[in-house]
């Protein structure tokens, strides 16, 4: 190959050019919104998460709502936790060894 061929091989025009920096700057203008994208796309899922998390929170609020409108899981509970009795009965308190009652496990 002669010198003016591979000097004419190796040049880009002027219209290549353009169209070559115009593609570079679609790109980046590209780059942004997609970006974005990305971020929503991950908030979105972590959103998703909290929500499932709330939801079993709330599942087991109501739950324990339930129970405590039940009078005798109140009553459980006044036994168990507050060492409440009946008239006429007897409470027992257990001692361990240290000399500490045991405490309720409420």
């Amino acid at each position: 190959m002669t010198a003016p061929a591979r000097a004419r091989r190796s040049r880009i025009t002027p219209r290549a050019a353009l169209l070559i920096t115009i593609t570079v700057a679609v790109l980046v203008y590209a780059m942004v919104p997609f970006r974005i994208y990305l971020q929503q796309q991950a908030q979105l899922r972590q959103l998703h998460r909290q929500e499932r998390v709330l939801e079993a929170r709330t599942a087991t609020l109501t739950r324990q709502a339930q129970q405590l409108r039940d009078p005798a899981h109140l009553e459980l509970i006044a036994r168990e936790c507050l060492g409440m009795v009946k008239p006429g009965e007897i409470a027992f308190v257990v001692v361990t060894k240290g000399g500490h009652p045991a405490p309720p496990n409420c």
